[in-house]
């Protein structure tokens, strides 16, 4: 059975895990730099336009924003966390999330996996690079997608691909790679397929 990502709706955004729903059921979170194009991939995976609001200012995502796939939110959530790297950020805000993305990852139980979105062209960055080895901590596995694959041509696309496959598993012994582009909605299908993956476990 397959999940159905189109009845995904907003339920709360909590600046702390404290206000998170119930560590219970399935979810899986996702990350990405403030410019990586996550909100629109969380919008294609989801078939919604404005589910995750796409801002032309980066870094709108402050706080962890929660999204039951169900009425029952204690089943299966998908979770998006706040956009990093983002230079207007106040230096508090930044540490803040420091702290507790990290605790977020290695203490949730019903954590599954983390959907890690990175541009094509600007991939594995420093802070992404620290997202990864924050799963490895927590032996959480993490799927990379290389966002805005649209904007290379199939065998540039195609050579980073490969280059990030074998680079990533340096920071994390359980991450994956794929290529994906909300514009053109390659991958939507494979990135749905990892989701259930995890969900469903």
């Amino acid at each position: 059975m397959t999940l159905d990502y189109r009845r995904a709706q907003f339920l709360l955004s909590a600046a702390q895990l404290e206000q998170l729903p119930p560590d219970q059921g399935a979810e899986v979170a996702l990350a990405g730099r403030s410019n990586a194009g996550k909100s629109s991939a969380l919008n294609a995976i989801t078939d919604q336009k404005q589910l995750a609001r796409v801002s032309k200012t980066p870094g709108r995502t402050q706080q962890i924003n929660v999204f039951p796939l169900t009425d029952d939110v204690t089943a299966t959530r998908l979770m998006d966390l706040p956009g990093y790297g983002y230079a207007k950020a106040p230096p508090s805000v930044r540490n803040h999330w420091q702290q507790v993305l990290p605790q977020y990852l290695e203490g949730r139980e019903s954590l599954r996996g983390l959907v890690l979105i990175m541009d094509i062209r600007h991939p594995l960055g420093p802070l992404d690079q620290q997202m990864l080895a924050w799963c490895d901590a927590a032996g959480l596995p993490a799927h990379i997608l290389l966002s805005k694959a649209d904007k290379l041509r199939r065998g540039a696309a195609g050579n980073t691909l490969q280059a990030v496959r074998r680079d990533a598993g340096g920071h994390c012994a359980m991450a994956t790679v794929q290529l994906f582009s909300a514009q053109t909605r390659q991958g939507v299908e494979a990135a749905r397929e990892q989701l259930d993956r995890w969900l469903q476990t």
